[in-house]
């Protein structure tokens, strides 16, 4: 079994009365029917590409800079595609892995005061990441239109003229000074980024195990 099967469902037994997925189960109601090659194919046929873009502070550029920005990111939108979405997602800090340090410091030190204000700093961390920290993604999402010529009338054909797509978006988001991630493995993280936003309170306290993808593989 795949990971992408496991997530997405894949059709039962025949004997089943056809259906795709069981009744109730995530995968009927997911509107994801597969990932491929860094694009999201929906169970309504739509194609997607979903670009993380890093964030800049604008106020923070000089004036010259905020023209650039403004120049470059008006040039894209006049050649960008006819459906184009930006998302923001807003989610609590994850401190995690700053809290873990902590308690480790914690154990190593001596002096009964030391300890005493590094326990203080843990709990001040964990009320603000609580109630007041957050952190913020952004997103552009791009999805493909009859208007877009194909190499060939296939899905294939369809997944590269995405791709080119995302990478003249990238150009130009280049120009105007911000960063898009590009990650080594487009379809896991495709995947990740999918749980979280569709889990986005059980996301901050269960994390998708990174050996998951190795272990359905191995099942």
């Amino acid at each position: 079994m795949k990971i992408k099967d496991l997530i997405f469902g894949k059709k039962i037994a025949p004997d089943s009365g056809g259906a795709k997925h069981y009744a109730e189960s995530v995968q009927n109601w997911l509107p994801v029917s597969d990932i491929r090659d860094g694009v999201i194919i929906t169970k309504d046929g739509r194609f997607v590409k979903l670009l993380e873009v890093l964030p800049v502070n604008f106020y923070l550029k000089s004036a010259m800079e905020q023209q650039n920005i403004i120049y470059y990111f008006s040039s894209y939108l006049k050649i960008a595609p006819d459906r184009l979405q930006f998302l923001a997602v807003t989610q609590k800090a994850d401190i995690d892995a700053y809290i873990s340090r902590m308690w480790r410091i914690y154990d190593a030190e001596e002096n009964e005061s030391c300890r005493g204000m590094i326990a203080d700093n843990i709990a001040e961390v964990e009320y603000l990441a609580d109630r007041e920290a957050l952190t913020r993604r952004f997103f552009i999402a791009l999805q493909y239109e009859p208007r877009m010529k194909l190499r060939g009338n296939t899905i294939e054909g369809i997944i590269q003229r995405l791709n080119e797509e995302a990478d003249t978006a990238r150009n130009y988001l280049d120009l105007c000074g911000l960063e898009t991630l590009q990650p080594e493995y487009s379809d896991i993280f495709l995947g990740e980024t999918l749980y979280e936003l569709l889990n986005r309170k059980t996301a901050h306290v269960a994390k998708l195990p990174l050996q998951v993808f190795s272990m359905v593989g191995e099942v």
